[in-house]
């Protein structure tokens, strides 16, 4: 419709010479030279459109077409280059800020200082990581934070908080008509969060072995760097650390969970926390160490570049997974906002204790009643597609947002990229970027980049490999330990589908497609895994084991538990 207009508009303008004489378009003289032979020319009529037969009319149509067409061209022209600008803008953006950054610790130019000595250079030196070595600390928003802001994007956060009313409303109405009562219960949340005292102590103990034996070992092993026998000091001080990490920080709290039977949001919170420490020990330790080995070749240095308590005790409560001993601060603190976030937090709790209530248990507790075959199961996954998304939206936003932030404004902790755009990811690859920027980071420059480094670049798609293998063993402990049983489900879709993806679905898929393609696949990973590691969960409470061997342990509990008989 719009080339038919543009074609008409035009044609007119150019006939116009033969009814205006006056006019100064420059097609006048096709119609003057062509007069003579006007009334020899037909003018056909087909399907509503005259047709001239004049050359000159001819010549103007065919360059009418051509701009038409160069018009077409650069409309897509113009959207390729946007979107192409914008891609350009975001990532210059990125590298201006962490340039900036790094200008912030880096020491003033001559002509507004003093120079500096060798030495003095030397400890500059060790507040930052060299450029392009290690992560850049930026002052930065949260991106949701800055989404908030724009009523468009407001409005959904205000859906979800009308979907909790709505679901508490529907628990008022159902145990209102069927118990005759308004009362809401919170059996479920008292159960899972049990034996808290229990959970503190262990807390306790778990940090402060963390906050005095990583660092005392340091502090020690940096003394002797210049000693006699500086390698089989450090071989001895690098085994007392795996040690402790192994015995002190893994072991111990795992053994008081299981001992005490801690129930499943209690062995979270231990749980977290005990992965959290460890990262942040080797964190400490792992930036730390190429500093002192520096200064041990540097003999005219005083002593040991070893940092402060206060910096470590810091960085145990920063929310960051990668040691600095200095990070870009806020002037103040602004308590009324890490009292909103802490509010949220809770009401995702108790968001995530209806979509339990509301939307699981009923299901998993009629489907445990019956033989989990292909049809049930393909049933279960498609039924926990919904509640499976509501719990992965629920803790993206009240760990990764309200929880770090809280944290992070208390702390006056000023870079809080903690995740970024994942949501417009077109890509897996990217998505496993941007869902989780704190330990995406850790495994990127303590895993990742470790390995190439200790391979001399040689082994890519295994250091590759090897980031994929620990994060899914990692994540599969987590689940087994708090949960009581073994059941794969997560390291198979890690390292199945997770790794078929990262390769098929990489960062030169671009497009809409793409991105629905992404969300399809993750709507229905959570699907599978909600309805897989409930549906073992009730088998573990109806088929109680007879022979506590190990290849029953092992074995899937839900594979033959038959329920329907006497339930």
């Amino acid at each position: 419709m719009e080339r038919g207009e543009d074609d008409g508009v035009l044609r007119s303008r150019c006939r116009s010479p033969e009814t205006s004489p006056t006019s100064p378009d420059p097609d006048r003289s096709f119609s003057s030279l062509d007069g003579d032979r006007k009334p020899e020319q037909q003018q056909q009529q087909g399907n509503g459109v005259s047709h001239a037969t004049s050359n000159g009319i001819i010549e103007v149509e065919h360059v009418i077409s051509k701009k038409l067409q160069l018009k077409r061209k650069a409309e897509h022209l113009k959207s390729d280059l946007m979107h192409q600008l914008d891609g350009h803008v975001n990532d210059f953006m990125d590298s201006l800020m962490e340039e900036s950054s790094s200008l912030e610790s880096a020491p003033l130019p001559a002509s507004f200082s003093p120079p500096l000595s060798d030495k003095e250079r030397s400890k500059l030196r060790y507040f930052r990581p060299p450029h392009g070595e290690g992560k850049q600390f930026v002052s930065r928003r949260s991106l949701l934070d800055e989404l908030f802001e724009v009523n468009h994007i407001r409005t959904i956060y205000h859906m979800f908080i009308a979907l909790l009313i709505l679901f508490i409303l529907s628990t008022l109405v159902v145990d209102f008509i069927d118990e005759g009562r308004l009362v809401l219960h919170f059996e479920l949340l008292v159960y899972a969060f049990g034996q808290l005292p229990l959970v503190v102590c262990t807390w306790i103990c778990m940090f402060l072995s963390v906050l005095l034996v990583p660092y005392s070992l340091f502090q020690l092993w940096a003394q002797t760097q210049r000693g006699s026998h500086p390698q089989f000091c450090s071989v001895l001080f690098g085994s007392v650390f795996l040690l402790f990490q192994a015995l002190a920080v893994g072991f111990l709290p795992t053994f008081v969970v299981l001992t005490n039977s801690f129930p499943p949001a209690s062995c979270f919170i231990v749980i977290l926390e005990q992965v959290r420490l460890m990262m942040k020990a080797h964190s400490f330790v792992r930036e730390n160490v190429p500093r002192v080995l520096s200064w041990a070749k540097e003999k005219n240095s005083p002593g040991p570049v070893v940092p402060q308590v206060s910096q470590y005790l810091y960085f145990l409560f920063a929310p960051t997974l990668i040691y600095r001993d200095k990070y870009p601060r806020n002037p103040v603190i602004r308590w009324g906002y890490v009292a909103s976030k802490f509010l949220q937090v809770l009401g995702c709790l108790f968001y995530a204790y209806y979509v339990f209530v509301r939307l699981c248990i009923p299901q998993f507790r009629s489907s445990s009643r019956q033989l989990f075959d292909l049809r049930a199961m393909v049933l279960c996954v498609f039924n926990s597609i919904l509640p499976g998304v509501l719990v992965l939206f629920l803790g993206f936003f009240a760990f990764l947002h309200c929880w770090l932030n809280a944290f992070a404004e208390m702390l006056c902790f000023a870079d809080r990229m903690f995740y970024k755009d994942w949501w417009n990811s077109t890509s897996f690859a990217n998505y496993y970027r941007t869902w989780n920027v704190v330990v995406h980071d850790w495994l990127y420059y303590y895993v990742y980049r470790d390995i190439l480094w200790m391979s001399q670049k040689r082994f890519r798609p295994a250091a590759m490999l090897f980031v994929f293998t620990v994060s899914a063993v990692v994540h599969e402990y987590i689940l087994a330990i708090c949960f009581g049983f073994f059941y794969p489900v997560l390291f198979c879709l890690f390292m199945c589908f997770g790794m078929m993806f990262n390769f098929i679905l990489h960062d030169r898929r671009k497009g809409p497609i793409w991105n629905v393609i992404m969300w399809t696949s993750l709507f229905l990973g959570q699907g599978v895994i909600l309805c897989l590691y409930s549906q073992e969960w009730y088998a573990q409470q109806y088929c109680p084991l007879t022979e506590a061997s190990f290849l029953e342990l092992l074995k899937p509990r839900s594979w033959s538990c038959h329920r329907d008989a006497g339930l």
